[in-house]
């Protein structure tokens, strides 16, 4: 049986000439299609048949300190399984002060860094 092996110049060419591929017919595709034409009522928002005003959007941005914490919380257990995934003698206590800086800065932001 043959092995067959290939070089990360071999991929970086086929991911060009893929890539290049793709944009000209994305290109052409753009250039040859029929442009819709966009009316008053084309463009206007229906609720039943009827024309309707929405109001504007409003985002509400205040559980943002929960996405903080997520990805702190979940981006240092990862670092820590796949650090001692890689290592062959795990340095436990090096991820024990990894985890005590993620302790610390978790708290912080609980507090809102007032103190």
């Amino acid at each position: 049986m043959t092995e067959v092996s290939f070089t990360l110049g071999e991929f970086a060419t086929a991911f060009i000439l893929i890539f290049a591929a793709s944009s000209l017919i994305y290109i052409f595709g753009r250039w040859l299609s029929p442009k819709p034409i966009q009316s008053e009522n084309g463009q206007s928002t229906y609720a039943c048949g009827e024309k309707a005003a929405f109001p504007k959007l409003k985002i509400n941005v205040s559980l943002y300190k929960y996405l903080i914490y997520f990805v702190i919380l979940d981006s240092s257990v990862l670092l820590v399984a796949f650090a001692s995934l890689a290592l062959l003698t795990a340095n436990m206590l090096l991820f024990m002060f990894y985890l005590f800086i993620v302790l610390i800065s978790g708290l912080l932001l609980l507090g809102g860094g007032d103190q």
